[in-house]
């Protein structure tokens, strides 16, 4: 019952701070993986990637993800809820108070301060993300390079800023970067 309760509170409070949508709750997934254990390095990993290439916002995936391992499908259920429930409360208050006080100086330097703040804690995630992705244990040493993900990554960044296949599907980069997976770990 306190695993459930505390489940619930962590993630309610991801979804309280984690302003600017799903990658902005990395860092707090990165600090319940260091302070719970309710999962490792290498599945908060996993979960990013599967979280990215399947349906829905990538918070609530993970939410429901480490809910449902943690305690069942209860703990699936109350993590997903308490991770929406803040945004649904503020936008429901914002909604009421933005038309209101939009054009208030201090609402517009509220607003235009948030972005690079909110762009900073998703850099902060995407630098946890390339760490897991790029490097063996998360260890930042060259010793620990994985090469075939570095020459991967270096790949998939040429070709989605290729002209000609700019305008293709994201899902065809995943799907690209599963068949190789599977390909090389055969």
């Amino acid at each position: 019952m306190m695993t459930l309760l505390t489940l619930c509170w962590e993630f309610f409070k991801t979804g309280l701070f984690a302003v600017g949508g799903g990658l902005a709750t990395l860092p707090f997934l990165t600090q319940m993986q260091q302070k719970f254990q309710w999962f490792t390095a290498e599945e908060l990993g996993n979960m990013i990637a599967i979280g990215e290439s399947t349906p829905g916002p990538i918070g609530v995936n993970m939410a429901t993800y480490v809910g449902y391992t943690t305690c069942g499908i209860a703990g699936a259920v109350l993590a997903t809820l308490s991770l929406v429930l803040p945004s649904l409360i503020v936008i429901l208050v914002i909604a009421k108070a933005l038309d209101k006080y939009k054009s208030n100086p201090l609402i517009q330097n509220m607003f235009a301060f948030m972005r690079p703040a909110v762009t900073g804690l998703i850099a902060a995630a995407g630098f946890a993300v390339l760490k897991i992705a790029l490097f063996k244990d998360a260890v930042l040493s060259f010793q620990s390079i994985d090469w075939v993900a570095v020459a991967l990554f270096a790949v998939m960044v040429f070709l989605t800023q290729w002209k000609k296949l700019k305008k293709l599907h994201p899902i065809a980069f995943i799907a690209l970067g599963a068949v190789i997976g599977i390909v090389l770990g055969m």
